[in-house]
């Protein structure tokens, strides 16, 4: 071997490369020209979905002094942006990205600024609930949107998982940043300010990314009218029936073990670290799904689905058996690091299974099913809780990850993505017969 060859050897062993190699394929996709530009204001642009709800209830809380109030304000506006989420992501398909979120986002600036308004001139608290719901159903779903312009850009490349992969950690990352950003904002700046911020975020990374316009998807005739004939023969991806349901009971789960730790902490005295703690649980999402996509994985999607869906699960089985706070908080870390897997191959089955000219729609569905959960759960839990105790809240939560876990397993059939037909291969064209050779002009 040459001293060439051992230079290289030992360059390519060097601590630096093996700290640098999980870093590669996210470094490869912002190589695409204008890629940081759109997923920047992807994260700004949904911050507000970590932000918004809370915001509502600290500021209606704190105005009237009513928990119950402010938290049904807060739900209206999360089931509304849960129904309506799909029917703007079939807009924009249809229409393109632009123009839909332009008028979605002068709808959701005008509902939070009357928000904010009637809880500020002590408007009787009905008059809350109207521009609540407007704000939370038009809120721009940005997720779904950037997801989308990574599948054009990358369709077909193993650099999709990682641009996925890193759009999940971004979204674990608002979870980390936001409630308590907003928590400060609202209590130690103004009440209103929480919910301000919330709204001035969404605006400003929702006009930077429709201003993107060159990695926007391109609408062709072509397109819209293969979208009409796949809306006709059904939904937007044929793993939506066991998806759906199956995200439903994730929210439910997701935010039982948020109250349950909120109620947690409480009982022992410390209820401030429940917000420290729930932000290990994000960071421990983060942190796995930052490793999961630095991977290529061999296994079909679907599969990995449902193993990363049942180890999520069985951590959140042990919750309710936890001594003490340090004991969850160190536990509650690991099991956190299967989260973001689990939505990432979640979003990688959708975009496979999508119906031509309906992947928003299709991503959509996450978001719209996790809402729901969240709604629904957070009733429930909260009776659960006040009679029972945080420990029966997290046992209520294992029961909602149990159903999802059984739901993905009975329908996991429905999830396999079929392999692509090959296509087939063009008849070579026949070739010219030579042209006869030309009179020669008559010089006569």
């Amino acid at each position: 071997m040459t001293r060439v060859d051992d230079a290289e050897r030992t360059v390519g062993r060097s601590p630096l490369s093996l700290l640098a190699r999980p870093l590669r394929p996210y470094a490869d996709i912002f190589r695409i020209p204008g890629a940081w530009r759109f997923s920047a204001a992807g994260i700004i642009g949904r911050m507000p979905m970590s932000m918004f709800a809370l915001g509502t209830v600290l500021l209606i809380s704190a105005s009237t002094g009513k928990y119950g109030v402010a938290g049904v304000v807060s739900a209206s506006g999360s089931l509304a942006y849960a129904f309506s989420s799909p029917l703007v992501a079939r807009l924009a398909d249809s229409r393109g990205q632009r123009p839909v979120l332009l008028v979605l986002l002068a709808v959701f600036a005008t509902a939070s600024a009357a928000l904010i308004a009637a809880v500020l001139l002590k408007a009787p608290t009905w008059v809350f609930f109207a521009p609540g719901a407007i704000a939370g159903g038009s809120m721009p779903s940005l997720g779904a949107m950037v997801r989308v312009r990574w599948s054009v850009l990358l369709a077909g490349t193993p650099r999709l998982h990682a641009a996925f992969s890193f759009e999940s950690v971004a979204d674990e990352l608002c979870f980390v940043v936001g409630p308590a950003a907003v928590t400060l904002l609202a209590t130690e700046v103004f009440p209103a300010a929480g919910v301000g911020v919330s709204a001035l975020l969404c605006v400003a990374g929702t006009l930077w990314f429709a201003a993107e316009r060159s990695t926007e998807p391109v609408l062709r005739a072509e397109g819209r009218r293969t979208q009409h004939a796949a809306r006709d023969r059904g939904p937007a991806a044929p793993g939506l029936f066991v998806l759906v349901p199956l995200y439903v009971l994730l929210g439910a789960m997701f935010v039982s073990i948020d109250l349950s730790t909120i109620s947690f902490a409480q009982h022992f005295g410390h209820k401030p670290l429940a917000g420290f703690i729930l932000g290990t649980y994000a960071l421990g999402s983060a942190t796995g799904g930052f490793w999961y996509g630095s991977r290529q994985w061999r296994s079909p999607v679907q599969n990995r689905f449902a193993v990363t869906l049942t180890l999520t699960v069985l951590g959140v089985v042990t919750f309710w058996a936890q001594p003490n706070l340090i004991s969850l908080t160190c536990v509650i870390y690991v099991c956190g690091l299967t989260i973001a897997p689990t939505l990432i191959a979640g979003f990688s089955l959708l975009e496979e299974q999508a119906r031509p000219g309906r992947s928003t729609e299709a991503m959509s569905w996450i978001s719209s099913g996790i809402g729901v959960g969240l709604a629904a759960g957070s009733s429930a839990v909260g009776f659960i809780i006040d009679a029972h105790g945080p420990r029966v809240g997290y046992a209520f939560a294992a029961s909602c990850g149990a159903a999802s876990a059984v739901t993905c397993l009975l329908g996991l059939r429905r999830l396999r993505v079929e392999p692509a037909e090959p296509a087939e291969p063009a008849e070579p064209a026949e070739p010219a017969e030579p042209a006869e050779p030309a009179e020669p002009a008559d010089q006569g």
